[in-house]
């Protein structure tokens, strides 16, 4: 859920930007910013999005060329049903003011109006992407007869609406910069503009944004040098005429980069209590020199740049220490299963090479990559239980008793009440559901909860195919690795009764090669680059098929002999380099 969260907030900030861009009449980069959306939407089958990305494509299409009228038309129509059928406002409001806009560039004025109206009356209700000053604007121009290709942000107070739409979405603190940046010198009408934030621990100035320069680099300095650092520590505003007669100007960059500055706008950035938290740094006006209206711009859009400014870096720390938690996590599930190894040399390693085959089914059957996730931890744990189990039963040399194999049996039950003591966010609770079923059988007889079929979770359903296969393909107090053959069999044998039998079947479909890495991954073996060209063609059920064939090839003996080599290990015991 969290990974869908991201991918719907990532695209839709991309959505803004594709509105900025149509403004701007920048038609190429909003071209590329709506393809990068529209692939997110259809990855995530959202119907809203795909609506709006369909509604968008059909004017920028328009937009870049006129004659294209009947193909927008029709995208226009695809887009209005995918909304209706989302039974998205939003994505009905960007349709209608798509259409307005196309019927605006036709000169239809009075139908243009009709879908202007429609898509505010929208937007007063619930305007996700701040369009409401957009459609206000649209309507004016048509109301006192501006041709429509004057840009929307015609007046200072669109340009700062714009912006903050631009920036609200943002949380990335690098990309806010550039944002901030590049919205502030077009609203402005200027060449080039930085945006420095005050490292207030290192009591430096610092910036990944000089518009014109390398903007790769970061940019760092003390935050008691240059004019940005003169306006952080002064507070003062410098609204410079001529660069090179303010003694307070350092002209060193200039003769580095060979670039020439004439008029610098430079102002602080303060939060809300007043504080400064950075600076702008504004170059040379495109048309004269920098006015009082471009200083009252540059504050507006101050007030709503340092906002975003400490959003941004609020959510950088949480998600800093959301990934110091989850590291935190993984490592105490780490720390549980090496507490299990401890306890049995010989079973060492069972749960990491449990999670490794998991993990290849669970891919195979196209598992999504959170579900994964959550089924590697399950997988790491699923044996937590046997630190309840005795010594005596649980290293013991030859079969089990009746009431030692019961005992043993209560290892389930037993990570069961360890896992659920665990705090754990509501998607986390599967990996107990899942880490406890892995010894239940689809036909009921399983343990301990005698669930059946699908009351098993998928989860636990992968996991008790993974845990048998590694359990009889590994070396134990008592026996040796089980004879590949009969290791197949078995799986065989339980598809329907032990297995579900998709599973099972999936399973042996699997490349041998992936498989023979679970097998090397203890020993940081590696398969042959030419062993590993003939086996690939491979899977488990070719294996069973030649090693129960009454008679093989040569080639598939060759196939079936070299499998069984690494396998058992003995590719490695006659001194071949691997």
């Amino acid at each position: 859920m969290a990974e869908y969260i991201v991918k719907t907030e990532e695209a839709e900030k991309k959505i803004h930007q594709v509105l900025g861009a149509i403004d701007e009449k920048n038609y190429k980069t909003a071209q590329e910013y709506l393809k990068q959306a529209y692939e997110i939407f259809k990855e995530e089958n959202s119907h809203e999005g795909i609506s709006i990305c369909l509604s968008l494509m059909a004017l920028l299409d328009y937009s870049e060329d006129n004659s294209k009228y009947e193909q927008a038309v029709s995208l226009m129509q695809d887009g209005m049903f995918m909304a209706q059928r989302a039974g998205s406002d939003t994505a009905v409001l960007i349709n209608e003011l798509s259409w307005g806009n196309i019927n605006f560039s036709e000169s239809n004025r009075d139908v243009a109006l009709i879908h202007y109206n429609n898509a505010l009356k929208l937007a007063s209700e619930y305007d996700k992407y701040s369009l409401s000053d957009n459609i206000n604007t649209r309507i004016r121009q048509l109301q006192n007869n501006i041709d429509y290709s004057l840009p929307t942000k015609s007046d200072p107070l669109v340009s700062l609406v714009k912006i903050s739409r631009s920036i609200t979405a943002l949380t990335d603190i690098d990309e806010l910069l550039k944002v901030i940046a590049e919205e502030t010198k077009n609203a402005i009408q200027a060449d080039r503009c930085t945006v420095f934030l005050w490292d207030k621990d290192t009591d430096e100035l610092w910036s990944k944004v000089a518009l014109g320069l390398d903007s790769s680099k970061e940019i760092r300095f003390p935050a008691d040098k240059g004019l940005a650092g003169y306006v952080v520590k002064t507070g003062e505003y410098l609204n410079i005429v001529d660069a090179y007669k303010d003694s307070r100007f350092n002209p060193e960059v200039d003769h580095k980069t060979g670039y020439k500055t004439k008029t610098i706008l430079c102002m602080p950035i303060m939060n809300n209590n007043r504080e400064i938290i950075g600076a702008f740094q504004v170059l040379n006006k495109i048309d004269g020199v920098f006015t009082k209206n471009d200083e009252d711009l540059l504050i507006a859009i101050g007030g709503s740049a340092s906002i975003a400014l400490e959003n941004a870096q609020l959510f950088d720390k949480q998600l800093q220490m959301y990934h110091e938690q989850k590291l935190l996590f993984d490592s105490f599930i780490d720390t549980l299963a090496m507490s299990i190894d401890a306890r049995d040399k010989i079973t060492a390693g069972h749960s990491t090479r449990v999670r490794m085959y998991s993990t290849l089914l669970a891919k195979e059957i196209g598992m999504d990559s959170k579900d994964v996730a959550l089924l590697e931890k399950a997988a790491i744990l699923h044996d937590i239980g046997k630190i309840g189990i005795r010594d005596s039963v649980l290293q013991k040399d030859g079969k089990l008793t009746d009431e030692e194999y019961k005992h043993i049996q209560e290892h389930v039950r037993i990570t069961h009440n360890i896992l659920n003591r665990i705090y754990m966010s509501q998607d986390f609770r599967i990996i107990t559901e899942m880490a406890c079923s892995h010894h239940e059988k689809w036909d009921g007889s399983g343990y301990y909860r005698h669930l059946k079929g699908e009351e098993i979770t998928l989860g636990g359903r992968i996991l008790a195919v993974a845990d048998v296969f590694d359990a009889i393909t590994s070396k134990r107090h008592y026996r040796d690795k089980m004879p590949i053959v009969n290791v197949i069999d078995i799986l065989l044998k339980g598809a329907g009764s032990h297995f579900e039998k998709t599973l099972v079947d999936t399973f042996l479909s699997i490349p041998v090669t992936k498989i023979i890495r679970v097998f090397l991954s203890e020993s940081n073996g590696k398969i042959a680059p030419q062993d590993e060209k003939l086996l690939e063609k491979y899977d488990l059920l070719a294996i069973h098929r030649f090693g129960t064939a009454e008679s093989v090839s040569e080639d598939e003996m060759k196939i079936l002999e070299l499998f069984n080599a690494y396998y058992t290990g003995s590719i490695f015991e006659k001194g071949e380099d691997k």
